[in-house]
């Protein structure tokens, strides 16, 4: 999964040459789908027949394959879920534009990597412990039907905008290179992604992550040779200092930006924490331990996956623009640093080298896109029909539910990418929305045992409207709190200070703060018990007013047996403290 933000709109690029369409390219990619596509085909047959011989319910099989999913193929598709479209071509845009870097670059790689390593520490067993099915049952029990839902609506918009973008970013790469129309690209992209996920679940997109995962790596590393070998582009390891053709790759570290790079370094990290398809392959994992192995093992080889993008970023950044076919300016001095890496393909490659590279890309949106479709579907069909609007539903109810939720996730997702210049807008959506809200919940209420549904509520607002007031320069919202270190530049106000964690951090305080207070108001009589709409009197007496988390794994478990013949699925075992 990549939060990585393109700040060049994505319109037609001057790259797209007048030129037929590449008819070579069309049938590799061709090719590439079909690979994809059957490979999700035999998935679904495989999961039909363990299904026959488990005791596993339509819902348990679809959105988290039995539980059984061994720590290889885990590997596979927990990295092939991070390594997305915007990745690739994010990371190439980072190295090659000069206020960011290789020093950007490689903060989002460690982000990346420590969010995988945190994620196994903190939330794993927690979660596999209460039998959770998605990462928002805990969500049910504190806070109730009402709440639970709004949260849940949150996590279906990070995941629908996160399709969004990915597909946006295949797209402008594939018009470029193969010259056809942005509009066809991404349909027939999503409706590939959209049909295996459709027909196996969990099973299909793990096992043409793999596929996906490969094709990936060996692409770009077929590429990058050739990339590097142009003979307009410069020893990329002399202009990684003193560059003469365009600033330094390198980046820098000037101590007043020692504060925002620390704020995008948790942002990334923690931020990431927030998305449903992280939680989805470690609560599918066949055990605690596996499920701990497959993040470990991921953490330390996503960064692999990294340096062919850093490497054709740096090689755009050394290459005399001026000799090749594209001309000059340079992509930067056009506008479109955001699309180097299709440029460098395009321009630096021969044209079937530029198609396999292409089609690395089109690997890599997929295993992303399918992600977030059935990440979404988990949580409408298990948080919102099942849990809200219909708990008495059946198991083939249940299993359509799921197939109609892919559907149209993908088809809302897919007709959002008609906004191709509001890829910032759809980044503030999800990547912000996961950061300030949804991950200071799920830390709350996973760990906090004094957090209840009045500040959960409370901390919403406050880390919103602080988030808000704080400036959004992408959205053309000035600041209007300015935190030390603020600076008026160009007439302009710029905050250096980590506005992003402020607001986090002030979400949760939020919470804890006006959860307390609640607790005592309702409990001591001070307010009217007939006020307390959350129930807050009514928990457990006996519950300790702590917020360590290592209480979650002392107290007693109290077990949902509403419709027993959904309680392993829908109604998983919470403890009382969650």
């Amino acid at each position: 999964m990549s939060l990585t933000v393109t700040h060049q709109p994505v319109g037609k690029s001057v790259l797209q040459s007048t030129m037929a369409i590449n008819i070579p390219g069309v049938i590799m990619m061709a090719v590439f789908y079909f690979l994809v596509l059957g490979t999700g085909v035999w998935a679904s047959f495989k999961s039909k027949r363990v299904k026959k011989k488990s005791t596993a319910t339509e819902m348990e099989m679809a959105l988290l394959g039995n539980r059984s999913i061994s720590w290889v193929v885990g590997i596979f598709t927990m990295i092939a879920t991070w390594v997305g479209g915007a990745f690739i071509v994010g990371t190439a845009e980072m190295v090659y534009t000069p206020s960011m870097g290789l020093t950007s670059g490689l903060v989002m790689l460690a982000a990346y990597s420590t969010c995988l390593i945190v994620g196994a520490l903190v939330f794993i067993k927690p979660l596999r412990d209460r039998h959770c099915v998605t990462m928002m049952d805990p969500f049910h029990v504190k806070y109730g039907k009402v709440l639970t839902g709004g949260l849940c609506l949150a996590s279906i918009i990070i995941d629908t905008v996160w399709a969004t973008m990915t597909l946006i970013g295949l797209g402008a790469t594939m018009s470029a290179v193969l010259d056809l129309s942005y509009t066809v690209c991404v349909w027939i992209s999503a409706a590939v992604a959209i049909t295996y996920t459709l027909l196996g679940g969990l099973y299909s997109v793990a096992y043409t992550d793999i596929i996906q995962l490969v094709l990936i790596f060996v692409s770009l590393w077929i590429c990058v040779p050739f990339v590097l070998m142009n003979p307009h582009t410069s020893d990329i390891s002399t202009t990684l200092i003193n560059n003469t053709l365009h600033p330094s790759w390198l980046g820098s570290v000037e101590l007043q930006n020692i504060g925002k790079m620390a704020d995008e370094f948790l942002f990334f990290s923690l931020g990431s924490l927030a998305y449903q398809c992280l939680h989805q392959r470690t609560l599918a994992a066949s055990s605690t331990t596996t499920a701990k192995c497959t993040c470990f093992a991921a953490a330390f080889i996503l960064p692999i996956f990294g340096i062919p993008p850093i490497l054709l970023g740096a090689a755009g950044a050394s290459t005399d623009w001026n000799l090749t076919s594209y001309g000059s300016p340079s992509p930067y001095e056009r506008g479109e640093a955001a699309l180097v890496l299709p440029i460098a393909l395009q321009h630096l490659t021969p044209s079937y080298i530029s198609v396999i590279g292409i089609g690395a890309v089109a690997a890599a949106v997929m295993s992303s896109a399918d992600s977030a479709l059935l990440s979404a579907a988990s949580i409408f069909s298990s948080n919102v029909y099942k849990n809200i609007i219909r708990p008495q539903a059946s198991e083939r109810e249940i299993q359509w539910v799921i197939r109609l939720a892919v559907v149209v996730v993908g088809l809302v997702g897919t007709s959002l990418t008609f906004k191709k210049n509001s890829i910032i807008l759809f980044w503030f959506l999800g990547a912000e929305v996961a950061y300030i809200i949804i991950f200071p919940q799920l830390f709350c209420v996973v760990y906090c045992n004094i957090s209840n549904g009045y500040g959960a509520i409370m901390g919403l607002l406050v880390g919103v409207v602080l988030r808000v007031l704080s400036g959004v320069p992408s959205l053309g919202l000035p600041p209007v709190l300015h935190f030390p270190g603020c600076t008026l530049e160009d007439g302009v106000y710029v905050q250096y200070a980590p506005v992003k964690t402020i607001a986090m951090l002030s979400t949760i305080a939020a919470i804890l703060l006006f959860s307390y207070l609640t607790f005592v108001l309702f409990n001591k009589g001070l307010l009217p018990e007939g006020w307390d709409i959350f129930k807050v009197k009514a928990q457990d007496s006996a519950q300790a007013l702590t917020t360590l988390g290592g209480a979650a794994e002392n107290t007693e478990t109290v077990y949902l047996n509403e419709n027993s013949s959904h309680t392993k699925t829908s109604e998983p075992v919470i403890h009382s403290n969650c």
